[in-house]
């Protein structure tokens, strides 16, 4: 929920600050914008950049993203041969369809249709959403339980007897899920906090300081996936108007998609558990291959979350990773007990699995301490994928699958999302293919006429398909921490020094054009440097340093600039579309901000 509405905040000053630069100078792409400010050198760097990322990351992550809900709906279904459960299948389904679509549509056909599948994915989000809370009124609520925070201090008789009232499951949700944010395993804290402790893994309170604030502007303001559309606004109070509109629709995305995939793990925990242990039992037969083992020492990288549902498993795992690392005694006897601990608690039937924490905590981080050097030496060491116990990108899937067959909405929710993705992705195509024509391809050969340049831009769209393709099916493994993670974590090498640079580039005129490229270099390395030295700290506050560092870089050269009596760098207007700012998106915008602040209020 963070990252959607401090998104909302971020898009209405996207649209007054930033907009207004780019449509100046008429740019049709983002890297376009710093030729035009630093240099070339600037340009293709940030091109190259991008479309690396954007192939590689949320292009690939969005293949995916589809291709797990058509896999997870469609188990165990086969026509013509073909596994219809296989990821790979859903893969080559989502991706062929993708690149179809923008070669006979283009642009013009992805912003349309963005629209359209955009609004019935909101409302097959909302159905969905609606039939969840009615089965979590009806569920049993000695099953609920097991899925409240530990803290939350729901019980059986608390949770009531099923009714059919959808108020009774709104209840429901907010008592299984309340309680204080804590760090740690699924459970034991609530879910239901803008505001995380300063030691959570993903999203410290901390980076709401800044670190949050990085990949948001980067990714609304800076995307050229994003920003393609309003830099073909007619005029800026058009373009205004549209991003104030989006950042409205930010504020309603978290209760049609978080909060199903919260009510998800309330109602199926089982079977996202099931899902894990498909991956646990692939992992497994990986570690009886002679050919892949090659005769290391195998080493499992378990969680806290494969811990609390596989108690047995994951002890035995912990101390076979003791004796292999050959821990000292006074290590192995404190996990031992962790261990005997831990079981003893699982088997007492009056404890709840958010009550089991504690234990699984510390087993697990005794187990990270103890496998820490072989992490680093996989020539010694054959380290599984990282075991989880619950499969969270399969919950979009399990919920079309268990509540909406027989109730007239399957086929409209799976035509919403499947017509979301592949707009999207198709959208994100477009924009790889017009980064590589016209801020690659176009500076090699500047005197490319328009139907070359067409011709290059279709073969760079079925290129990045390709390439796309065969990254999507790997994002399935747990290593990857979930796909969201997955693109936040990889877009943290150019997300920070790119948003710097554009930042001096709009605001501060003698900052000196070498920065424009100097400020990305020292950002992918620091960043690189942070993830190998510090892969216990939060991506965002990896992010927050990364950025911290490149902005006082930038402000030494500027000094040193002004110093040397450097000129002030000023943009010409080039008069492509009219730059008068919309009044409506004003007072609109500040309608959003001002519910973005009521709402992270009440879910403080």
């Amino acid at each position: 929920m963070p990252y959607e509405w401090l998104a909302a905040i971020t898009l209405v000053i996207v649209a007054f600050c930033f907009l207004p630069k780019l449509l100046k100078g008429g740019v049709y792409t983002i890297p376009e914008f710093l030729e035009q400010r630093y240099d070339t050198a600037a340009r293709s760097l940030m091109a190259i950049a991008t479309l690396l990322i954007l192939v590689g990351v949320p292009t690939a992550g969005v293949i995916y993203a589809g291709a797990k809900v058509i896999s997870v709906f469609f188990t165990g279904y086969t026509a013509m041969g073909i596994d219809f459960g296989n990821i790979t299948v859903g893969c080559i389904i989502i991706a062929f369809c993708s690149t179809v679509y923008v070669f006979v549509g283009g642009l013009k056909a992805c912003a349309w249709t963005d629209l359209f599948w955009g609004a019935a994915l909101i409302v097959g989000g909302g159905v969905v959403a609606y039939f969840a809370l009615m089965a979590l009124s009806g569920a049993d609520p000695n099953h609920l339980v097991q899925s409240a925070a530990a803290n939350s201090g729901a019980t059986v008789a608390s949770l009531g007897d099923p009714s059919n009232s959808l108020w009774h499951g709104v209840t429901r949700f907010f008592e299984l899920n309340s309680g204080d944010a804590t760090s740690g395993v699924n459970t034991v804290g609530g879910k239901l906090h803008m505001i995380r402790p300063a030691d959570d893994a993903e999203i410290p309170w901390t980076a709401l300081c800044l670190g949050l604030w990085i990949p948001n502007f980067f990714y609304w303001g800076l995307n050229q996936y994003i920003m393609q559309r309003t830099l073909a606004s007619k005029s800026l109070a058009e373009g205004q108007m549209g991003i104030v509109f989006a950042a409205f629709l930010k504020l309603i995305i978290p209760f049609v998609v978080v909060v199903p995939g919260i009510l998800a793990y309330n109602l199926y925990r089982n079977d996202l558990r099931e899902q894990a242990e498909v991956k646990y039992e692939k992992e497994i037969s990986k570690t009886q291959d002679a050919a892949a083992v090659k005769g290391r020492p195998v080493i499992y990288k378990i969680t806290d979350s494969f811990l609390v549902e596989n108690v047995e498993a994951g002890c035995a795992h912990a101390l076979h990773n003791a004796t292999v690392m050959k821990a000292g005694e006074d290590v192995v006897a404190e996990l031992k007990q962790a261990c005997d601990e831990l079981k003893a608690d699982a088997a007492n039937e009056q404890t709840t699995l958010a009550e089991r924490a504690p234990f699984v905590a510390k087993i697990a981080t005794l187990n990270d301490k103890i496998i820490k050097p072989a992490a680093n030496d996989t020539d010694n060491y054959y380290l599984t994928d990282t075991l989880v116990g619950f499969d969270y990108d399969s919950a979009f899937g399990t919920l079309i699958r268990k509540l909406l067959p027989g109730t007239g909405w399957t086929w409209f929710v799976l035509a919403a999302l499947f017509g979301a993705v592949v707009s999207s992705l198709a959208s994100m195509l477009n924009s790889a293919s017009t980064i590589f024509t016209m801020d690659i391809y176009n500076k090699l050969r500047r005197n490319a006429k328009p139907t070359e340049l067409v011709t290059v831009g279709k073969i760079g769209l079925l290129v990045c398909a390709l390439i796309a393709l065969c990254i999507a099916p790997f994002l399935d493994s747990p290593a990857f921490g979930g796909i969201f993670n997955f693109i936040q974590e990889f877009q943290g090498f150019l997300s920070p020094g790119a948003l710097c640079v554009f930042l001096f580039g709009f605001f501060v005129p003698k900052c000196p054009r070498i920065f424009g490229w100097l400020g990305i270099v020292i950002n992918a390395a620091l960043y690189g440097f942070l993830k190998i030295w510090q892969p216990e700290m939060a991506f965002l506050n990896r992010m927050a340093i990364c950025f911290i560092t490149v902005v006082i870089i930038g402000f030494i050269f500027t000094a040193v600039n002004t110093a040397r009596g450097g000129q002030a760098i000023v943009l010409p207007d080039r008069g492509v579309v009219a730059l008068q700012s919309s009044s409506r998106a004003k007072v609109f915008g500040w309608f959003v901000v001002a519910a973005t602040v009521a709402l992270y209020i009440i879910f403080w």
